[in-house]
């Protein structure tokens, strides 16, 4: 089943990579998303005030605010969240965003071991591309990947051709920090400004450009086994911003923290050089499928192929 004909019968379906299920997404906010994406006086809202930053930063404002953490432990409930996994005690998030973007325990998120392995940069639902030059059906059917408008630079996208990208997309309610997939030397993030669309599939259907036109942080990777592999944030509405904790020029670990999200829903994309990384079978299957998959940071995705 397409992605479109999911959404046609109301959900959003993902295999979880625990237990190799199907499921369907618990979607945060999900009226408000198909109103605006689905109705024309939705769609009008969204393009007069919606996707500007003015909304997601008032919003953002809000999150930080000492009343906002009542909020905290409704969402917890609801969502099944394990606070077992987190750094700290719940009472110590003096707001919702503190909450939003709290660290994990290291052994809630144990990284994958292997020399050879390629982790996941962020908790959420991955999408595996292995040619996304040649992808052609890029959310909807004849729609192809713009990767010179999403990297904002044709000459840097040429480098790619025929390469390979993991799209990983963050709900609400999963952990927000993201971490390198790789060892290697993490270089200057680069800044390009941008909407603040939806990144939901709801609002990915009917828009799939969103991903080069929302606004986007690059940083090259430098790999000794995996070449030079951008790392891309891309921002999302309400998404508060898009903050760095890393040191650019310094040796980094394969799943150590490269930054994070504030408030939001947001997503990350691994770009890879051809003939570079060789991704795990259920990703591409499941990709293949128009099903996502669920899994956590740290876990394997795929494995490094040396030199091209």
């Amino acid at each position: 089943m397409t992605v479109e004909e999911q959404l046609a019968n109301g959900e959003v379906r993902y295999i979880d990579r625990r237990d190799g299920g199907v499921k369907a997404e618990a979607i945060y906010g999900e009226w408000p998303l198909r109103w605006v994406y689905g109705n024309p006086l939705g769609r009008l809202a969204q393009w007069l005030l919606i996707r500007r930053w003015i909304v997601s930063a008032w919003y953002g404002r809000r999150m930080d605010t000492v009343k906002s953490s009542l909020r905290i432990r409704p969402f917890i409930e609801r969502y099944g969240l394990d606070e077992g996994e987190f750094a700290e005690p719940v009472d110590e998030y003096n707001t919702f965003n503190q909450f939003f973007y709290r660290k994990l325990k290291p052994s809630a998120r144990p990284v994958d071991a292997a020399d050879d392995s390629v982790v996941f940069p962020a908790d959420g639902r991955h999408l595996a591309i292995a040619d996304i030059t040649g992808e052609t059906d890029f959310f909807v059917k004849g729609r192809s990947f713009d990767l010179a408008r999403f990297l904002g630079d044709a000459g840097l996208a040429k480098r790619y051709e025929g390469g390979s990208m993991l799209l990983s997309r963050l709900c609400p309610v999963d952990y927000h920090r993201f971490h390198f997939p790789c060892a290697g030397e993490a270089g200057i993030p680069r800044f390009i400004n941008g909407w603040l669309y939806s990144v939901n599939p709801i609002a990915l259907v009917t828009r799939p450009s969103i991903f080069w036109e929302n606004k986007r942080v690059v940083t090259p990777v430098e790999s000794p086994a995996l070449g030079q592999v951008q790392f891309i944030e891309i921002g999302a509405t309400m998404v508060g911003s898009i903050r760095q904790t890393y040191m650019p020029g310094e040796a980094v670990a394969k799943g150590a923290e490269k930054g994070y999200f504030a408030f939001g829903g947001s997503s990350v994309a691994l770009l890879f050089e051809k003939g570079r990384v060789e991704f795990d079978a259920d990703l591409l299957e499941n990709t293949a499928n128009g099903l996502e998959t669920y899994a956590c940071v740290g876990e394997r995705m795929g494995q490094a192929l040396g030199q091209a």
